[in-house]
């Protein structure tokens, strides 16, 4: 008999010999029916896995993150099963599990559609009703390789040549069908009563766009088909979210193939709420102590150079001219640390100018691959609430953790703070070569900052790999409808670039000493921000924010003046008000008018003119009569200056 130590830390005797499936049956019935994946010590294995000694166990359902990505990507191998079967020419990729289900890429000689994914769901069934087990076995690196080349599967082969010469490599057989796993895969595949293939796209082999085209496909499973059915209900209302769709119908943006590639054109009404919150932060950083600055959107590369970027980051900027022709050569900014480093240095400071807070709304400009741009969330030239913070040691965590107040700040006006999550991104030790910078130096810093932010009392993950080249930062994370998690806001502390250009102030003993700098910004990329702000709203924004904050519509022509009258009034107040003169039926305005999501809509017929008054309808509250013009103005102007959010329909 053998001991194993469940999650709960009850201990259990075994016999030696036993599979984690049989544990759990001994357990209950009911785990046994629902077990998707063992976790032995600490790694996860397969139900079929044998406990040959004292373990400690975990057994995972569905729930489960790790029960959930076993389910998903044994699903995507029935796919790939599929495939095979009905094109043998095929030859198979990739095939992870996702946040929300997997997807498997292909090298096939066909563009897949609608009726192709209907006739792999249909093999894939026919698949499962076989209940066929998945199998492990192990092979040698140099025996593995000769298995997929007699495959003929090449991008398995490369897979398997970027291992160790002494690696050990798993396979899963399932039927008459071999695949390069790592694994674990489900016990019994029966339990996929549920899934859906959702769409067929193209991808880069390994997202490099100078490798071969594959053809990727997405779908989603569950162990439930009401499960299935209520995540299908999420996607549509993620489609109707979709920013991309939803600002172009709401007339927020565009884009143009003649100007180019992540290079989105504001419309009227996308530009006036990213004026309205471009004013809101620069007035906020105003009060807290910041000091515009107004900087180039280019430079020399001999500034680019002394800061790191030319060496490190050059690939991802716009470079104007030739190193080897022209005597200079500049480029456009992808960030404004250097620029405003210079303003730092045009005067010598002390220790009593400290702390010195400069913030910058800033056009940037990045050399993004075309496969990774995407609506407004990534663009090759974007406007950020960037800022720069040079601080003494003693002011650091204060002034980082004022940072973070004023982030949270605006979090919580734009309603989206239960919706972020934080991230502290380290440096990678093992490929030092993209950093600057001694290991001495970023383990101090990364110490500062744990610190710091175990002080702030926040959840946070740590991520190894995902620092700037210059220090370790806190990153703000949102998701999108889709699921997509992207870094809206980011903090930093930075220990090279003060040395780096020779940035000093005078301490109280009279003595140069180099600077902290904390990079931040408050907002974010303010097109990554609407987009955010669209996905979140479904394009009903706050009062505060919407570009039109009133639609006025008279009935008929008669109803003109008053209606016109009432539009001269409210803009007196600073209202936004927009005015449906059309010589279309009122119902018909109606029905635009709620299709472009403005905050209150007012019709204006016989009676509000006798009357001297106005009939309102809230996008929020719903119908709320005749009301004078004068109560109207006064709740408005209450609404947009607060700031409120009021619950959505």
């Amino acid at each position: 008999m053998i001991k194993i130590t469940l999650k709960d830390g009850s201990v259990r005797e075994i016999e030696q010999g036993s599979t984690v499936f049989e544990v759990a049956k001994a357990i209950s019935g009911r785990l046994a029916k629902e077990a998707i994946v063992g976790e032995v010590n600490g790694e996860l294995v397969d139900l079929s896995y044998v406990i040959n000694e004292d373990v400690s166990l975990n057994i995972l359902r569905f729930e489960d993150v790790e029960g959930k990505d076993t389910f998903r990507h044994s699903t995507a191998h029935i796919m790939a099963r599929a495939v095979k079967k009905l094109y043998p020419s095929a030859k198979l990729a990739i095939g992870p599990s996702i946040e929300s289900g997997f997807y498997y890429d292909f090298d096939v000689d066909v563009n897949f559609t609608p009726d192709d994914l209907e006739k792999i769901e249909k093999e894939m069934k026919n698949i499962i009703s076989a209940k066929e087990k998945f199998e492990r076995f192990e092979l040698p690196r140099a025996e593995a390789l000769k298995l997929v080349s007699e495959m003929g599967e090449e991008y398995k082969a490369e897979l398997i040549e970027g291992l160790d010469e002494d690696a050990v490599i798993s396979f899963y057989r399932h039927g008459d069908f071999v695949d390069l796993c790592a694994g674990p895969h489900i016990f019994d595949i029966k339990n996929i009563k549920a899934f859906k293939l959702l769409s067929a796209t193209g991808a880069y082999w390994r997202g490099d766009e100078n490798r071969k085209m594959l053809q990727r496909i997405y779908g989603t499973s569950f162990p439930k088909a009401n499960l299935l059915e209520t995540h299908l209900e999420k996607l549509e209302d993620a489609k109707k979210r979709d920013h991309n769709k939803l600002g172009r119908e709401l007339q927020l943006f565009t884009t143009n193939e003649n100007v180019g590639q992540g290079l989105p054109l504001l419309m009227p009404k996308g530009a006036k709420i990213i004026q309205t919150l471009q004013r809101f932060v620069e007035d906020e950083e105003e009060r807290r102590g910041y000091e515009l600055t107004k900087t180039p959107m280019m430079a020399k590369s001999d500034l680019y150079k002394i800061s790191g970027h030319w060496q490190l980051y050059k690939d991802g900027m716009f470079v104007l001219g030739d190193e080897e022709v022209d005597k200079e050569v500049f480029a456009l900014r992808p960030m404004t640390c250097p620029f405003q480093i210079m303003v730092y240095k045009n005067t010598q400071k002390s220790y009593r100018d400290l702390p010195k807070r400069y913030n910058e709304t800033s056009t940037l400009f990045r050399n993004e691959s075309s496969g990774e741009m995407h609506g407004l969330i990534r663009v090759r030239q974007f406007t950020i609430s960037e800022g720069h913070l040079m601080v003494t040691p003693e002011q650091l965590e204060d002034e980082f953790k004022d940072v973070v107040s004023l982030i949270n700040y605006f979090m919580d006006t734009l309603g989206i703070r239960d919706d972020i999550t934080y991230q502290f991104s380290k440096w990678d030790p093992n490929k030092s070569e993209k950093y600057i910078g001694t290991a001495e130096q970023w383990e101090d810093s990364q110490n500062q900052m744990r610190t710091i932010l175990d002080h702030l009392e926040i959840d946070y993950i740590e991520a190894e790999g995902e620092a700037a080249f210059y220090g370790p930062k806190l990153d703000i994370q949102f998701k999108n409808v889709h699921g997509k998690e992207d870094t809206i806001i980011t903090v930093q502390i930075d220990f090279a670039l003060a040395e780096k250009f020779d940035m000093t102030y005078i301490d109280s003993n009279g003595e140069k000493k180099h600077p902290y700098i904390i990079h931040r910004t408050s907002i974010g990329c303010y097109e990554r921000t609407l987009a955010m702000l669209i996905e979140k709203y479904a394009g009903k924004f706050p009062a505060w924010l919407a570009p039109v904050q009133v639609k006025l519509l008279p009935i008929a022509d008669r109803h003109l003046d008053y209606t016109y009258e009432l539009k001269k009034e409210f803009e007196k107040h600073g209202i936004r008000v927009d005015v449906d003169s059309r010589l279309e039926s009122v119902g018909y305005k109606i029905r635009e008018a709620r299709m472009e999501r403005n905050p209150y809509m007012l019709v204006i017929g016989d009676n509000e003119v006798e009357n001297k008054n106005i009939s309102v309808r809230s996008r929020d509250k719903g119908e709320l009569g005749a009301m004078s013009v004068e109560v109207f103005l006064k709740d408005l102007v209450e609404e947009i200056e607060t700031r409120a959010i009021l619950l959505q329909d």
